[in-house]
């Protein structure tokens, strides 16, 4: 499987709950942080849902 690079790029302040939770769930706290994931359909169903806040670069 492919791995994917996501980095948070946007702050999670005033945002839905489910979307704060969505990126503690990819391991992103602070702006600037990466993240090196397996490639699956529930990781991008959650980048999918917070993919104004990230960016995702494919290793």
């Amino acid at each position: 499987m492919a791995k994917l690079k996501v980095t948070k790029v946007k702050s999670a302040i005033k945002r839905p709950k489910n979307q704060k939770l969505t990126l503690e769930a990819l391991g992103l706290r602070k702006i600037g942080q990466s993240n090196i994931l397996e490639s699956s359909k529930s990781v991008q169903g959650m980048i999918d849902k917070v993919n104004h806040l990230v960016t995702v670069e494919e290793i």
